[in-house]
C-alpha cells in the first residue's frame, strides 16, 4: 500500500479492506409522554424525534453499488550496502551531509534494486450497469491486478480502463460484463456548504462503513494538483476511504472522498471529496479514449493580493496576473505579455488563477476563446486559439555609469547588468533587467523576499532595464498616491510579480 504524503500533513485515505456502501442512519429518542401543563404543544405525543433523520432507506438504495478494490502489485526500492551500524539518513535530516559520505556507493558497499511485493486497496463505486468502476488514482498506482469485490463477497476481477493523476481519479472496467447496480454522478455545483453528506467506504477494514456530516467549505485548495477545487466535509473519513462515493440526501455521488488532514492518521473531521462536476468529465475521457486531453495556454499565473490590486488599478482582487508568457504558445501568439491581467475568459469572471487553469484545461484543442485582459488601466479583448497541452507537462497553464544607486523607500540597491555582474551572478546573456545588489534590513524589500542577485524586469506593467528606469516608474507611483508598486522579479529563473509599501525615506 502507498501512503501518499501531502504537505503539511495533508494525507491520503489510503484504503486496506473490503468496501461497501451506505448512508447513515438517524435516531430517535422515546420520551414519556407529556402532561397538558408541562407540554402543551406535545400533549398528544408518544415521542419526540431528536437529530436529523433516519437515511437508512437511502443506505439500502445505495449499498450494492459500492465496491471494495482489492489491488497486488509490487515496488522497487533502492537498498544501500553501506557498512554495518551506519544508519540511514533520509535527505531532510539535519544530519543528512554528516553521514551521506558514507551511505555513497563507492563506500563499503554499493546501491542494489529489490522489488518489494504489496497488498493494498481502496473503495469505489460502479457508475454503469455494464461494470464501470470509479475509483482514486493512487488506489490502483503500481497495481499489477485489481480486484473489485462487491458487497455480496463476490470477487471479480478488473482491468484499468484509464488513469488521470492531475486530478487523482481513475476508471476500471469488470471483466466478463454483467449487470451491475451503479449509482450517478450528480451536481456538485448544488452543494451548498451546511447540507448533509454520506460517506460510504471501508476505513480500517471495516467494510460497509457509513458516516455523516455537512459540506464545510467549496474550492479547498491543498496543493495536491493543479485543479484542486476539493469539497470539504466534516464526515468522518479514514484511511480506507479512498476512491469512496460522497453522496447527498438523493442518493447522489456529488464527491468522491479522496484525502484527509490529518497530523496522526486519523479522522480530525477535516476531509475533502472531489466534485463531482470536475469528475464527469475525467471520466467520460477515461472511457472513451484512456487518457484526458487538455486545453493549453501557456502563461505562468498568480494570484493578486490586495496591494497588487490597489497598484494595477483594479477595483478588487480578482483575475490571475501573468508573470511569465511561453514562448510560440497560444498565449503568445494571441499577444498577452507579462504584467497582464485576465480577469474573464469567454465571458465568465474569474476570481482566482485556478478558475483560469481549470477553464482552459477543459476547452477542446482548435476552440477559439475572448480572454478580457487589463493592461496599462485599459481593458480590451484578446482572442486567443487554445491548443493540446504538451505532454512534458512542464510548461502548463528578469547604473548606467556602473555605480550602484537605491530607492529608501523601498530598501533596493540597484546595478545595470554589466558583463561583471552577470558573471558573479551566473546571470544569462538573454535575460533583461536591473540587479538587485543590495537589500536594507527590515525593508519593504526585504520583508518580500528580494534578495542581491534578483532581477527587476517590469515595474507595473513596464519593462525596466536600468537603475534609473526603476527609480522613474517607482517616483511616478509615488505622485499618483499609490500605496504600493509592483515589481516582477526574477531569481534562479523563476518570476514573480511582488507588491512592495512605500515607505517614508
Amino acid at each position: 500500500m502507498r501512503a501518499t504524503q501531502l504537505p503539511q500533513h495533508w494525507k491520503r485515505a489510503i484504503i486496506v479492506g473490503a468496501f461497501s456502501a451506505a448512508l447513515i442512519g438517524g435516531y430517535s429518542l422515546s420520551l414519556p409522554k407529556a402532561t397538558a401543563m408541562n407540554d402543551p404543544l406535545n400533549s398528544g405525543s408518544e415521542s419526540v424525534q431528536l437529530g436529523p433523520p433516519s437515511f437508512a432507506t437511502l443506505v439500502r438504495q445505495v449499498k450494492p453499488a459500492v465496491v471494495n478494490i482489492a489491488v497486488m502489485g509490487k515496488i522497487s526500492n533502492n537498498r544501500s550496502g553501506a557498512p554495518f551500524g551506519v544508519p540511514q539518513i533520509p535527505e531532510n535530516s539535519p544530519f543528512y551531509d554528516l553521514f551521506k559520505q558514507f551511505q555513497s556507493p563507492g563506500f563499503h558497499g554499493q546501491q542494489e534494486q529489490f522489488e518489494q511485493k504489496f497488498r493494498a486497496g481502496g473503495s469505489g463505486f460502479f457508475i454503469s450497469a455494464d461494470g464501470y468502476v470509479v475509483t482514486n488514482n493512487h488506489v490502483i498506482d503500481n497495481a499489477d491486478e485489481i480486484f473489485v469485490i462487491m458487497q455480496d463477497g463476490k470477487e471479480r476481477k478488473a482491468v484499468l480502463k484509464g488513469r488521470d493523476p492531475k486530478t487523482d481519479l481513475a476508471l476500471l472496467k469488470v471483466v466478463g460484463g454483467g449487470e451491475f447496480p451503479y449509482v450517478e454522478l450528480g451536481n456538485s455545483d448544488k452543494a451548498e456548504v451546511g447540507e448533509w453528506v454520506i460517506a460510504v467506504g471501508n476505513p480500517f477494514g471495516l467494510g460497509g462503513t457509513v458516516t455523516a456530516g455537512i459540506v464545510s467549505a467549496r474550492g479547498r485548495d491543498i496543493q495536491s494538483g493543479p485543479y484542486d477545487d476539493y469539497i470539504q466535509v466534516d464526515a468522518p473519513i479514514n484511511r480506507g476511504n479512498s476512491g469512496g462515493p460522497l453522496f447527498d440526501n438523493k442518493g447522489q455521488v456529488i464527491g468522491i472522498n479522496t484525502a484527509i488532514y490529518s497530523p496522526s492518521g486519523g479522522n480530525v473531521g477535516i476531509a475533502f471529496a472531489i466534485p463531482s462536476n470536475l469528475a464527469k468529465n475525467v471520466v467520460a475521457q477515461l472511457k472513451d479514449k484512456g487518457n484526458v486531453e487538455r486545453g493549453w495556454l501557456g502563461v505562468h499565473i498568480q494570484p493578486i493580493d490586495e496591494l497588487a490590486a490597489q497598484s494595477l488599478g483594479l477595483d478588487k482582487q480578482r483575475g490571475a496576473l501573468v508573470s511569465d508568457v511561453v514562448e510560440d504558445s497560444p498565449a503568445e501568439r494571441a499577444g498577452i505579455r507579462m504584467g497582464d491581467v485576465i480577469l474573464s475568459m469567454d465571458g465568465e469572471e474569474l476570481k482566482t488563477p485556478k478558475d483560469l487553469s481549470k477553464q482552459v484545461a477543459q476547452t477542446q484543442a482548435g476552440s477559439r476563446s475572448t480572454l478580457k485582459i487589463m493592461r496599462q488601466g485599459k481593458r480590451q479583448d484578446l482572442k486567443v486559439t487554445i491548443s493540446q497541452l504538451p505532454t512534458t507537462e512542464a510548461e502548463i497553464a528578469q547604473v548606467e555609469d556602473h555605480q550602484e544607486k537605491g530607492t529608501a523607500k523601498l530598501g533596493i540597491y540597484l546595478s545595470s547588468l554589466t558583463p561583471e555582474a552577470r558573471k558573479h551572478f551566473g546571470i544569462k546573456k538573454n535575460t533583461d533587467g536591473v540587479l538587485v545588489t543590495d537589500i536594507e534590513p527590515n525593508s519593504p524589500a526585504a520583508r518580500a523576499g528580494i534578495r542581491p542577485g534578483d532581477i527587476i524586469s517590469m515595474i507595473g506593467q513596464d519593462a525596466v532595464n536600468s537603475p534609473n528606469s526603476v527609480i522613474e516608474k517607482v517616483e511616478l507611483a509615488e505622485k499618483q498616491n499609490k500605496p504600493s508598486v509592483l515589481l516582477l522579479v526574477e531569481k534562479r529563473g523563476g518570476k514573480r510579480f511582488v507588491s512592495l509599501e512605500f515607505v517614508p525615506a
